[in-house]
């Protein structure tokens, strides 16, 4: 079995749905053993009600310091692949590599179009109105020290509305969040154990 780690900042949707997907026997012998977060939330909150060890990372949102104790947190519990699901800290280059190929994020947009500092949450969608944009989405792909620059592995597609608002939008991507990261980190986990074996 992989050990999985969910980092977390905010609400923990897609963290929910990577756990319902493990109930349901879906995520290819990947367990959620973990969830670290950079700050308090509800997505914390929710993990410690799944029965997932919880740990809370405050006052080290940035640099070194956050690196060096989430690579410990990660380290010491054996880790196998990381999902970020809506973390907002920055994390390092150093870190970055030694994860490299089994850190995983999501994105609210279709990357490369609107992603990199500042393109987070409602800001994306937003950007995807504001620019006219006839479609929008969801992207899955590696954590690199190049911000929502790394190697995509899934991507999904979502009509955007003339009426759309970026709430609303951002509703829509969301249950496709939902469907898709779950689906990309079984498919990672088949990925490393057939490397790894």
């Amino acid at each position: 079995m992989l050990r999985l780690a969910v980092l977390v900042s905010g609400n923990g949707s897609n963290m929910l749905a990577i756990l319902d997907a493990y109930k349901k026997e879906l995520l290819n012998n990947l367990v959620p053993v973990l969830c670290v977060a950079d700050r308090p939330c509800k997505a914390l909150e929710r993990a410690a009600g799944w029965g997932l060890e919880t740990v809370l990372l405050e006052g080290k949102h940035n640099g070194e310091k956050l690196t060096d104790a989430l690579d410990r947190q990660l380290s010491e519990r054996r880790i196998d692949i990381v999902a970020l699901a809506g973390w907002l800290s920055i994390i390092s280059g150093k870190l970055t590599r030694k994860w490299t190929g089994r850190m995983v994020n999501i994105h609210p947009s279709l990357l490369p179009e609107y992603g990199g500092k500042g393109m987070y949450g409602e800001y994306v969608h937003k950007a995807v109105l504001d620019a006219g944009k006839k479609q929008s989405g969801c992207t899955v792909h590696f954590v690199t020290d190049s911000i929502d620059g790394g190697k995509i592995l899934g991507q999904s597609r979502v009509k955007v509305l003339k009426n759309d608002t970026a709430e609303s939008l951002a509703a829509r991507i969301l249950i496709e969040e939902h469907r898709l990261y779950p689906k990309i980190l079984a498919d990672l986990a088949v990925d490393i154990r057939v490397h790894h074996r």
